[in-house]
Formats: structure tokens, sequence, C-alpha cells
């Protein structure tokens, strides 16, 4: 037994273990986990899509390339499962048509899914699932109680999320590095389709023109923060997302960005007090796919707010959230921020967060008046599960992230249980405590 009343278990190995990669984070992370794996004795093989899952893949003879049309993608599917004896899938995503799929298939098999994701508690943590994550996690149908009765035997706290992105700048890096990888050798993989609207092409431009982008917007960004920190205006304030991720599209009430500001305007028009202004703070890669500044300017003259409404790009959230009275977002990870700061916090769609213990319920014309706030004890023990189990320490992007994933991660992947369960048995491995080193 451990300090904490908690049986560990040791000595898990990838012994008859057999992976199958599919499509994961732009950048080395797969390659990097697959080594480990195996290192672990597992056997791991990687189905490709595109030259830029090739390109990331430098293990020759463990790749497969898939270059038939999509609607042939379930039978080759489940041939490949039958003819490697794969026992679990790894993908980053649940959502694309690829990856769901696969999951369907591999569910009725019995395979282990392991589900990768962008951090719940962002920015120092990534999401490690079984089965699926975002709408279809575990944590949408966990009660508060349910939570609180496995974190009973525990006895220690682990740290607060530090309120800065940890690899933005490497993550804008490999996205266009990959989109260029799959733009340059296309002809080997004619039938490919990315699971977005845009053509690879355009995706490509779009990375390459945020990252020149940079010195411009942060300039940008500094001057609408500055107007708004020192214009002594209680403010709300406005999360929002990138129309194209899987969050939005798959677990949200929208199905554009346009009609989630139409919302959100007329709403604070018609509800927040006189001298109350309202603050849209853009997502980190919003790319300009979509005109949000245009939409937001246009729909706050059409509601008489123009002069009390402000945009922002990007950026440090942080700052707007220590003066902000409130905030709303679709299904934003962010909004765990908000709530880690004891803020009311309004939502829209399924986000793993949203318990009634913390999100408010009010209309929104009825929040902007007067938003109430939510139960940070009880949201504390809500965060403290989620670093118990689903939140691991690191990053896909830098190397530091990854070596610090790969520290403990691959032990987690290993274990018969998922990290929900091995906390309620009383089998979690210890937690690596997050050193904050800048």
């Amino acid at each position: 037994m451990t300090e904490t009343g908690m049986s560990v278990q040791h000595g898990t190995t990838g012994e008859a273990k057999r992976f199958l990669f599919l499509q994961g984070p732009h950048g080395p992370w797969f390659h990097r986990l697959a080594q480990m794996l195996r290192a672990a004795g597992a056997e791991v093989w990687r189905v490709g899509f595109n030259s830029g899952d090739r390109a990331f893949w430098p293990h020759r003879d463990t790749y497969i390339p898939f270059q038939d049309r999509p609607e042939d993608w379930p039978q080759v599917f489940t041939d490949l499962i039958d003819r490697l004896g794969i026992t679990e899938i790894v993908l980053y995503g649940d959502t694309r048509p690829i990856h769901a799929r696969a999951i369907e298939i591999a569910r009725a098999r019995g395979l282990v899914i392991h589900v990768f994701e962008e951090g719940y508690l962002r920015p120092h943590w990534i999401t490690y699932e079984r089965g699926g994550s975002n709408g279809n996690s575990r944590l949408m149908q966990l009660s508060l109680p349910e939570m609180k009765a496995a974190l009973a035997q525990l006895d220690m706290d682990l740290p607060d999320a530090p309120a800065r992105w940890g690899d933005m700048r490497q993550h804008m890096f490999y996205g266009a590095l990959y989109h260029g990888f799959v733009l340059a050798g296309f002809r080997a993989y004619p039938r490919f389709r990315p699971h977005r609207a845009l053509t690879v092409r355009q995706e490509f431009w779009l990375y390459a023109r945020r990252f020149a982008a940079l010195p411009f917007h942060a300039l940008e960004r500094r001057l609408a923060t500055f107007r708004i920190r020192h214009g002594g205006f209680p403010y709300h304030l406005v999360l929002l997302q990138l129309e194209h991720d899987s969050s939005f599209q798959m677990h949200s009430p929208f199905s554009t960005m346009t009609e989630f500001l139409e919302l959100v305007i007329t709403e604070f028009a018609k509800g927040a007090a006189p001298h109350h202004h309202l603050v849209f703070k853009a997502h980190p890669l919003e790319d300009g796919r979509v005109p949000v500044a245009r939409t937001i300017r246009r729909l706050a003259r059409e509601h008489g707010v123009f002069d009390r409404v402000h945009f922002v790009r990007g950026g440090k959230l942080a700052r707007l959230l220590n003066d902000a009275r409130s905030a709303v977002t679709v299904n934003s990870t962010a909004g765990q921020q908000v709530l880690w700061r004891g803020l009311p916090l309004k939502t829209f769609g399924a986000a793993v967060y949203a318990k009634p213990e913390f999100v408010s319920t009010q209309p929104l014309h009825a929040f902007f008046r007067q938003p109430t706030r939510p139960d940070s004890r009880a949201y504390r023990d809500y965060r403290h599960y989620l670093l118990e189990t689903s939140q691991v320490p690191g990053g896909f992007y830098s190397s530091r992230g990854r070596r610090a994933l790969l520290r403990q991660v691959v032990d987690m992947m290993l274990a018969p249980e998922d990290p929900y369960d091995a906390l309620t048995s009383g089998n979690a491995a210890p937690r690596q405590q997050l050193r904050l080193v800048q």
C-alpha cells in the first residue's frame, strides 16, 4: 500500500499487446510513443492516410499506407485487425470519420481503444482516455458524488493549472510542416480527403500565414488588451473556439460560429447593464478561415452596442479573466480556467465540465444581468479527479512536453484498467508532480 492507502500495480509490460496507430497530433509524438511501447515488449503498426502521416513515422517496416477510397476503409481496417492480430488501437480525436468508423468496429471486436486529446486542463496537461473523449468521454456520465467517492482514499492535492499555453509555437510549426508534407506528396495518396472542409493546400497556407503574422497579431492583441484592462468598465468575456473544431461541430447546438455570435450579442444587448462591456477572445489558433472579427463588428452595430463590444486576437487568457465579471463559451476547455477562478460560467452544448454544480442554467440575457456563481469547492474536487485520472503532465508538440508524457502515459496504456476504473479500484499509479519550469 502507498502513503495514500492505494495499491499500485508493478511490472506492467507490453507482452502479447499489438497496437495499431491511426492519425495522431502533428509532429513526432506517435513515433516517440511507439518507440517506448516497443521497448516495453509490445508490437506496433501505423496506418498512414497521407504523406504527412508518413513523414513522421520512420519505421518503414511497420507503416501501412491507406491509398484506397474512403468507403473502403471499414473493410480494410477489419482485415488489418484480423491479419495482424491487433488487440488495441491508438488515435488522436474520436470524431473524424476514419476514427469514428474504426472505433465502432474496434468496440464490436472488444479491442482496447486509446484516445488522446488536447488537455481538458490546459496548458500543461494532455488528455488520455479509453473509448472516447470530449462529448464521448466517460466523464459525461460520472457525477460529482461518484468522483468524490473515488477520491476518498487520497490525502494529497495537486498543483493549480498555470494560465499560459505550453507549446503554441511548436503546435503551429508542426501544423504547417504536416500540411506541407501532405501537399508535397499528394500524388502518393490521390484519394485522401481531409476531415475538414478546406483543401490541404488551403490548410497549409492558413497555417503558414498565421505563423508569419504572429508579430503583427501580437501587437494588435497587446493594444486591445491594454484598452480593456485600463478602460475601467465591468466586462463579460466570451471564449471563442475554432468553428471547425470537433467539439464545436459534434457536441454543440450550433453549426456555424455566426449563430453563436448572434445569440451572444443579442442577449447581451437585451440583458446586460448599460455600462457593462462584452469582450470576445479568439482561440489562439484562429487562422481567419471564418471572419470572426468582422462578424462581431457587424452584429454589434446592428444591436446598438458597438462601443461596448471588443475583440482580442488570441493571447493569454489569464490577463482578461483576472478582471472579468463572468464568461460565456460553447464548450471550450478554457471554461476550466474560468471555474478555477470561481467566476460565473455559461456554456452551450456538451462539455466534460458542464456539471450543474458549476455551470449556470440561467437564460443568457438573465446571466448577463446577474450571473450565478459556481460551487468552487465542488469544482476543486472535480479538478482533483481529472488530475488523478485522465490528465497527464506534458504536451504533444515540444520535446520537453513529449518527454514528460512518456514518463507516465505508457504505463497507463499498458495497465489493464482505464484511468477512471484504476482510481476507483485503488490500482492507480502515483501521479507525476508537475514541475513549472519556464
